[in-house]
């Protein structure tokens, strides 16, 4: 049986953490059913060092993954988009274009502040929430018709 794989784009601001990690976690833990995108409506031109280094420690590398804009993906056709800002305050990005959208918003783990390790703790404990919510949906679509 040939299975055709679902895609899915990850947006928020920055395109640094959140929505890096996010795709991190979709490529090894479903990415047999899901192609992973990511992307930012103000790209910050990096992947962010601690991003790198707690996804690192789950056995998932993202060290050669790219800051992008969303504009990059304009007019692609996409399953699902899942935003993933944290709150009103944040710019969030709208999305445009063909894909059922989702808001699963999550705090900005950069903006944390405290020691190198509080700052460590703030990117494991969003890593750990976008495994549980990101996945967790995806994965109940595995059920729904393919269009």
């Amino acid at each position: 049986m040939n299975v055709t794989r679902r895609r899915v784009l990850v947006l928020c601001t920055g395109n640094s953490a959140r929505s890096q990690m996010a795709q991190g976690l979709i490529a090894h833990h479903l990415g047999a059913q899901w192609d992973a995108y990511s992307a930012g409506t103000r790209p910050s031109g990096y992947v962010h060092e601690l991003a790198i280094l707690v996804m690192g420690e789950i056995g998932i590398d993202i060290s050669l993954a790219t800051s992008k804009s969303v504009e990059q993906y304009r007019g692609e056709p996409f399953d699902v988009v899942v935003t993933v800002c944290g709150d009103a305050a944040e710019s969030c990005p709208l999305w445009l274009g063909q894909g059922r959208v989702v808001h699963i918003g999550v705090v900005d783990p950069a903006l944390a502040t405290g020691t190198r390790e509080e700052r460590i703790a703030a990117f494991r404990c969003v890593r750990d929430e976008l495994a549980e919510r990101v996945l967790g949906f995806l994965r109940s679509m595995d059920g729904e018709p393919q269009c």
